[in-house]
């Protein structure tokens, strides 16, 4: 399709009902969106566990939670779906069943890439680019579905980082022994070893060795990570810094909501390519983030957006190492260097 759709008065889903990385990637989508089409009503399908980073994000209009679409009789689903009243739908993640419920609650225009055999059924308006092989970060390939809607180029890396403003978690209520750990201190930075598998990660005992090394230097570190996460490093965490004044563990204590508040109270946070990173990079905070460079999750494609974002990429000598070996390659030194002189910055 040539002609330009108009957004005017129009409502428009974005869907992208993966993770939080991958979630605020696709926020900029938004920023252009409502830029270009302050009067058009953007509405973000997404996963329940994504709804406090999409109800932070100011130029989304509608949160719409696509676990609960899940607990509706099959037979009901396209009516559910046909309630939205959409002019147009983006699939930025493509899905199958969500493609087909848009066919049939009769959106004028479903738009999505070719790639996907099941599009060429269920969009009325297919893009052909790649991501695997493309030289453009994940933020700026997402804006190529917008062509249809009239964006001439995609924007440069400084143009999103303009769009980041937007962002504003609601205040929420930290526990109160961890809201007086970070109140005591002058200084604090989040560590987050894991990645709930989205991301090859650094060895948590990297982290433990950066901690002791933090704390030498007077700086608070608070370990964040879900229930299951902290599985598999609280007992490490406690057994190394058992009742250390300066170090806090917080696996499994906290919500998303109650993370992002954590976040916007500390002075910065290391981890890998995962959701916390991409949050501290939205709030501005000094994040290093730990990358292989290997394609396709090399950082050039992946890093967050933030103005303050740090990326050390793996440096293993051999051309067959596999990203884990190549993520393991960034030293301890090097990390805590980089932390240090960014939390003096």
């Amino acid at each position: 399709m040539k002609k330009k759709i108009d957004l005017a008065n129009k409502r428009v889903i974005v869907s992208r009902t993966d993770s939080i990385g991958d979630v605020m990637l696709t926020l900029p989508l938004c920023h252009w969106i409502k830029s270009q089409y302050p009067d058009a009503t953007v509405i973000f399908l997404g996963k329940s566990y994504t709804m406090p980073i999409l109800q932070s994000y100011e130029m989304i209009d509608e949160c719409v939670d696509w676990s609960a679409f899940n607990e509706f009789p099959l037979a009901q689903r396209t009516a559910k779906f046909r309630e939205l009243n959409a002019d147009v739908i983006i699939h930025v993640f493509p899905t199958k069943e969500i493609a087909s419920l848009a066919k049939n609650a009769k959106i004028p225009f479903r738009i999505g890439t070719s790639h996907r055999s099941f599009h060429l059924l269920t969009c009325n308006v297919r893009l052909n680019f790649s991501r695997k092989n493309s030289q453009f970060h994940e933020a700026q390939l997402n804006h190529e579905l917008l062509k249809p809607l009239g964006l001439l180029e995609l924007p440069s890396m400084e143009m999103l980082h303009k769009t980041l403003d937007t962002f504003k978690p609601a205040k929420t209520e930290l526990p109160e022994n961890l809201q007086q750990f970070v109140t005591h201190h002058q200084r604090c930075l989040i560590l987050h070893p894991k990645s709930q598998g989205s991301a090859v990660e650094w060895p948590i005992q990297n982290y433990l060795e950066l901690c002791d090394g933090l704390v030498k230097n007077n700086i608070a570190v608070i370990f964040t990570g879900t229930a299951s996460e902290g599985e598999l490093f609280s007992h490490q965490v406690e057994t190394k810094f058992k009742d250390h004044p300066y170090v806090f563990n917080s696996a499994g204590l906290l919500s998303l909501s109650q993370l992002m508040e954590l976040i916007a109270h500390v002075d910065g946070l290391v981890a890998c390519s995962t959701g916390p990173l991409h949050i501290a990079g939205f709030l501005g905070k000094k994040a290093v983030g730990l990358f292989s460079g290997k394609k396709p999750i090399h950082p050039g494609r992946w890093m967050p957006l933030g103005n303050d974002v740090h990326i050390l990429e793996g440096k293993c000598p051999s051309k067959k190492a596999s990203p884990k070996e190549d993520i393991e390659s960034i030293a301890v030194d090097r990390v805590l260097e980089t932390a240090l002189r960014n939390l003096e910055g």
